[in-house]
């Protein structure tokens, strides 16, 4: 059954807001729902509007863990879903993520590099002054560079061919896990195992102010850019000829779609680690929901997506506190059954065609 569009953004921002406002209060050290508010309040109000809010450890524990974590998760789920829903309208393939692309690979690449050999290469002074940044910064380089490298190993005739980006991504993506396998066997220390193994499982508990607002920086302009090709996408689930007739430069439209799901993706990939289904699972429902117009379908895809990670981290965080289960296992584990039903319902679909 279809709902309007009204009705569906105003239950995404009421589920957006009941997530944010539980994932502030859970944790190792719950804190009731009242205190939170005060907490926030006594630190966006000027001086002494708010006089009942926590003090010390409380305040720190809202505003400079949880929040951070919570922004992170929300910018990140909105961006891994916006690509997602983008890649699937430039495929026409429901089942396609950004992953596909190499995107992922190549942040991996640049990570894993970064955690491992980063204090090998770099100088002393330098990695301890810049730690909290370089395996980003590597991971974002990463991830560009072989966006690039795809690109140009999937021109025919200074066209992209989707199949040949398709499999080249899967080629990028396999060496990848390559790279990551052999440096961790042979080159990695015991610490730094456990770091390329957390973060390759993807995880929000870097989050800090300092890395989220330049992040911000970066997630912004794809977030406001890519609804703006709405129109071409849905000309495109025509087929290329057809949308070409209505008018729409289809290889630049290609172009553009990819580089901004890239960007996405790299960022993401840069500050969170590898996270998977968030990309695939999102557009899905909202296209069941309320159909697959792209105009509706972008935004509302990146209130999904924001609003999946950030419960998939809260069940993170609580399941085996203290302890905290890495957040790819989590979207994994319902996001893996979505995908092969996925797969189960278009198979059906085809044996009655």
């Amino acid at each position: 059954m279809k709902i309007t569009r009204i009705t569906a953004f105003v239950a995404l921002a009421g589920g957006i807001t009941f997530f944010a406002l539980l994932s502030l209060t859970i944790g190792p050290m719950d804190m009731p729902f009242v205190k939170v508010c005060n907490i926030l309040l006594e630190r966006l109000l000027p001086a002494g509007v708010v006089t009942n809010g926590a003090v010390g450890s409380e305040g720190v524990v809202i505003w400079d863990i949880r929040l951070a974590r919570t922004t992170l998760a929300l910018l990140a789920g909105g961006g891994l879903a916006m690509a997602g829903a983008a890649m699937q309208g430039v495929f026409r393939n429901p089942l396609a993520d950004p992953g596909i692309i190499g995107v992922s690979g190549g942040g991996a690449i640049g990570a894993v590099t970064a955690i491992v050999l980063g204090s090998r290469i770099l100088p002393g002074d330098f990695t301890a002054r810049y730690a909290a940044w370089i395996t980003p910064v590597a991971a974002m380089a990463g991830a560009i560079s072989m966006t690039v490298l795809i690109y140009h190993l999937s021109l025919r005739r200074r066209h992209v061919d989707l199949v040949s980006m398709l499999l080249v991504g899967i080629a990028i993506n396999a060496l990848g896990g390559a790279f990551i396998g052999l440096v961790s066997a042979f080159v990695a220390t015991a610490e730094e195992l456990q770091t390329v193994t957390f973060w390759t499982l993807g995880s929000l508990g870097r989050a800090t102010w300092d890395l989220i607002l330049p992040a911000a920086l970066f997630l912004a302009p794809p977030l406001l850019l890519l609804p703006r090709y709405a129109r071409p996408l849905n000309a495109l689930a025509l087929g290329e000829e057809d949308a070409a007739l209505l008018g729409v430069d289809v290889p630049r439209v290609k172009r553009a779609l990819i580089a901004l799901a890239a960007a996405l993706v790299g960022t993401t990939v840069a500050l969170c680690g590898m996270i998977g289904f968030i990309p695939l699972v999102a557009p899905h429902i909202v296209r069941a929901a309320a159909g697959g117009d792209h105009r509706f379908l972008l935004p509302a895809s990146a209130l999904v997506g924001a609003a999946l990670l950030l419960a998939a981290d809260m069940a993170a965080r609580t399941v085996v506190a203290p302890a905290e289960l890495p957040l790819g296992i989590v979207t994994s584990l319902f996001g893996a059954p979505v995908f092969l039903s996925l797969i189960w319902k278009r198979n059906r679909a085809l044996e009655r065609a």
